[in-house]
């Protein structure tokens, strides 16, 4: 009686320390998260399973499980790069992850002019290289209705510091393909999905906006597992693995 009682306790002893390695794991190193929308294809895809680096900008309260407020402001920090893709809180609520490029930093004038973006007046440099068919549900839930197919025009968009990576469009004369001048305010960040004319970010002011460096969670890093939703015959979705996506670094 008393060995079993022992190997109980042993069992619950090693149970409680690998929980607590987890938490540390995903409150420090790395956590995971699946993409749900198709706002930053064609880099991210509905069904991805990514990791994101807790520590590539150090840590607040929004790096914690739960954004336990046990951090004040930002510490051990690091700010994000240009062209960075990172996870975020919604300024809005405070809870809801988002997942973007960054795009603007602190100081910076950032306008879209026919859906081209221009940083303190310089416009990025642009390149078409192909037509994309989004086979992709941008929502699960609308998997009842079917895939849709849309072709989107693909560009390579360079930043002034030099990294380069894709972007969709579909038009340039939506609200979010001509605005007005964005003034970056200090300790902020300007966001931008690469499916642009498919993405909530920074260019909406009242729902997205700006984003306080408080607000990062992490750097994406790597794709480690991917479900593909794709079209058949009927009006239908299936899940596959995406094995050629799997261990794919983010650029």
């Amino acid at each position: 009686m008393s060995k079993a009682l022992k190997k109980k306790d042993n069992f619950f002893v090693s149970f409680f320390w690998i929980l607590i390695i987890a938490l540390i794991f995903r409150a420090f190193a790395f956590q995971s998260y699946n993409i749900p929308s198709g706002s930053m294809l064609k880099n991210l895809l509905v069904g991805d399973y990514i990791f994101v680096s807790k520590f590539a900008y150090g840590y607040s309260k929004n790096s914690l499980p739960f954004s336990l407020p046990i951090i004040p402001g930002r510490v051990f920090s690091s700010p994000p790069k240009r062209g960075d893709v990172a996870v975020f809180k919604l300024p809005s609520d405070g809870r809801t992850d988002y997942i973007k490029r960054v795009i603007g930093l602190p100081g910076d004038k950032v306008q879209i002019i026919d859906g081209e973006v221009f940083i303190n007046d310089k416009k990025l440099i642009y390149k078409k290289i192909g037509v994309y068919r989004d086979n992709n549900l941008v929502n699960r839930k609308k998997r009842a209705l079917g895939c849709r197919n849309e072709d989107l025009e693909i560009l390579t968009e360079t930043l002034p510091n030099g990294r380069s990576y894709e972007i969709l469009n579909s038009t340039t004369e939506s609200y979010a393909d001509n605005t007005g001048v964005y003034n970056v305010p200090e300790n902020h960040f300007f966001m931008m999905g690469d499916n642009r004319d498919n993405s909530q970010d920074s260019r909406y002011l009242k729902s997205v906006g700006f984003v306080p460096f408080d607000n990062l969670v992490g750097r994406a890093e790597l794709i480690f597992f991917s479900w593909n939703w794709k079209k058949m015959s009927k009006p239908n979705c299936v899940t596959s693995i995406e094995w050629s996506r799997i261990f794919q670094r983010i650029k």
